[in-house]
């Protein structure tokens, strides 16, 4: 059974599994730093239309995340897994016969983009159903696997160009990417996707034996990921509301036999789903209505927005100000990729300590963050930009917050749906950013004001996310009084948040 094969056994396998899919789809798209200033030499385009590839590779995912989770839900952890690596390899290797910059936006932004949102999705619904008392471990070693990529992938990106060229290392790269559908094979499932669910509705639904003869609780009670029914186990909500769809649709059938279905219940069901679409319309609004959480949505929509862009345009920095001599083996990119790998470690670990709030702990590293970017164009060494790489990379760090923020501002009941709209707004910051920095740049001809603005940027976020928060002026007390956490046995609701 599902309970007896929980934090443990084959889970550590699946754990394995899903850091080397992160490692495997994240590693390029992580570390686009190295490829930008290759892609601006090759296409000779506008420093502003170049960033749209590496900001739609990263922001693209996190905006299509429900429909990354549904498909999940639909079809199940493997087979999700197998497809995006078809997607993350064919776009890298169509990246690498890209004829212009609008085909590469195409390829490597939006099609390895997908396809990275689909593995985060994959990796971490099939983790959370393996795990439950050590979910939080478990979750906490796959996901570092896009940190890692990106600190290797960096410096391997860089030998594969100066060994093949630009074209190379793309074909080279996205070759290893075909290995996502080998970590797929560990993937083996313990709940029955919903498509394979409703496939086993409509069979039971046109047997004539099952209808008549079975009572009406018989199909609600039965193991989760088997075909056989016991009193003993119950099934998911998800499955649930499949099976009691299939036994009403069945009555009706039974009820209705020799007549055919009237206007009125077509009307009924239109009906029944518009409820349900403004019910959960009316929940995301009631969401919006809350002071703290519009406020931590400017804050990580600001300091996306803000942050990012020096992991993209850093190494072009280090060129356009004649430091390129005095680069390392280890490029700025792989700094700051590991500094974030500490930056979310170091954090989860602060956040549990009971006196630390964790909404002013995001302030101050929007605050660091803020700082080192106003500080980079006064910087003329490498060694300077090597330090303020690792202190924008541990202050990224702070995206590992972002689920346990959202929890302590709206509570569990509503957890699923707030997440969802702050992972929104740090999509959407994540796509705008590079390109109006590297607007800035094709404006004024230097990254000085790019920085200047983006730094300044995310210390207004800082500053507005502290003063909307505080006691006096929210209303409420978030964290004065931190309560114990409640733990869920939901691997839906986890997944969609980690």
């Amino acid at each position: 059974m599902a309970s007896k094969v929980l934090d443990g056994g084959w889970g550590w396998a699946i754990v394995v599994a899903s850091f080397m899919a992160q490692f495997l789809a994240y590693g390029s798209p992580q570390s686009v730093g190295v490829l930008y200033p290759e892609w601006l030499h090759t296409y000779q385009q506008g420093k502003g239309l170049t960033a749209w590839v590496g900001s739609l590779v990263s922001g693209v995912g996190l905006i299509a995340s429900p429909v990354c989770s549904a498909c999940v839900d639909n079809f199940g952890a493997r087979p999700v897994t197998i497809f995006s690596g078809v997607m993350v390899a064919g776009g890298l290797m169509l990246s690498a016969f890209a004829p212009n910059i609008e085909f590469l936006i195409f390829s490597y932004g939006i099609v390895v983009g997908l396809g990275c949102g689909l593995v985060y999705a994959a990796t971490l619904t099939i983790t959370c159903q393996y795990f439950d008392k050590r979910r939080g471990l478990a979750l906490g070693i796959v996901t570092t696997g896009t940190s890692v990529g990106a600190f290797i992938y960096a410096t391997a990106q860089n030998e594969l160009i100066m060994l093949y060229g630009l074209h190379g290392c793309l074909l080279i790269i996205g070759a290893l990417a075909l290995n996502l559908m080998a970590c797929a094979g560990f993937m083996r499932p313990l709940n029955m996707p919903g498509y394979y669910l409703k496939q086993k509705a409509a069979l039971e639904r046109n047997t004539e034996e099952q209808i008549f003869e079975k009572p009406q609780l018989g199909d609600l009670k039965m193991t989760a990921g088997s075909t056989t029914a016991t009193p003993e186990k119950t099934l998911g909500v998800k499955e649930l509301l499949i099976t009691i769809d299939a036994k009403d649709l069945a009555i009706q059938t039974t009820k209705k036999k020799g007549s055919s279905f009237s206007g009125f219940d077509i009307i009924k069901v239109i009906k029944d789903k518009w409820q349900a679409y403004s019910k959960y319309i009316h929940s995301m609004s009631e969401i919006l209505q809350d002071q703290a959480m519009v406020a931590f949505c400017i804050g990580v929509f600001m300091f996306s927005l803000g942050a990012f862009p020096p992991g993209l345009f850093i190494e072009d920095v280090a060129q356009s100000q004649g430091l390129i001599e005095e680069v390392s083996l280890i490029p700025l990119v792989s700094i700051g990729a590991i500094a974030a790998c500490v930056g979310k470690l170091g954090l989860g670990i602060l956040v549990d300590i009971r006196w630390i709030n964790s909404i002013y702990l995001y302030a101050f590293t929007m605050f660091a963050g803020g700082v080192a970017l106003l500080i980079i164009p006064l910087t003329n060494s490498y060694i300077g930009l090597q330090i303020l790489s690792a202190i924008v990379g541990f202050a990224n760090g702070n995206w590992s917050l972002t689920s346990y923020i959202t929890t302590k501002i709206v509570g569990l009941e509503k957890l699923t749906q707030a997440h969802g709209i702050v992972m929104f707004f740090g999509g959407f910051g994540i796509i705008l950013g590079p390109p109006v920095v590297g607007w800035f740049f094709d404006w004024t001809q230097s990254y000085d004001l790019a920085f200047y603005f983006s730094g300044s940027f995310v210390l207004l976020g800082a500053f507005l996310l502290t003063l909307l928060t505080l006691p006096c002026c929210n209303g409420k007390h978030p964290e004065n009084d931190k309560s114990e956490v409640i733990y869920t046995s939901s691997c839906d609701k986890v997944a969609s948040v980690a």
